[in-house]
């Protein structure tokens, strides 16, 4: 299975993050992309395409995601895996904590690909998500500002759960 991550960061964490995870899957590191690289054809070129986004402001995209999700809407996503990953700030932004994930799968929920990789809420501590759907976190959630030691293990814990 031919994986390639695509990230968007604003001040490199999200990109650390991506890293990591590539690491945890075996990754190379030419599969690892920033959004504002991604086309139809190098994101068609994936069968799983590990997607991570930081959440800003109320609960929005990661700036270079905007342009981004439409090239993925413009891609043919039909038979593909999607695993999403999404960085909050479960402190001081407890009400929209990694909103981002939710939104991009909002927004590629009709592409015909299948997502994977729901995570549970139990261990966590936040008010309220877009992304989090029966229970669930529609993928990894990660908070880098006020549970970074748990970074590491959360990743290893999803990375194992992945259907691959």
């Amino acid at each position: 299975m031919k994986i390639g991550i695509f990230f968007g960061s604003s001040t490199g964490t999200t990109e650390d993050v991506a890293e990591r995870i590539g690491k945890a899957l075996s990754v190379n590191s030419s599969d690892i992309h920033n959004v504002t690289k991604a086309e139809a054809a190098l994101i068609e070129s994936y069968d799983l395409l590990v997607l991570g986004s930081s959440t800003w402001g109320s609960g929005e995209l990661q700036d270079d995601w905007y342009d981004g999700i439409k090239k993925f809407k413009s891609a043919n996503l039909a038979g593909k895996k999607i695993a999403l990953f999404g960085l909050g700030d479960s402190g001081s932004f407890s009400d929209t904590f990694c909103d981002a994930m939710g939104i991009i799968k909002g927004e590629l929920a009709n592409s015909g690909a299948t997502f994977i990789g729901e995570v549970p809420t139990d261990d966590y501590s936040f008010d309220a998500s877009a992304s989090v759907d029966g229970g669930n976190f529609v993928g990894l959630a990660l908070d880098e500002v006020n549970e970074g030691f748990k970074t590491d293990s959360r990743i290893a814990s999803w990375v194992a759960s992945l259907p691959l």
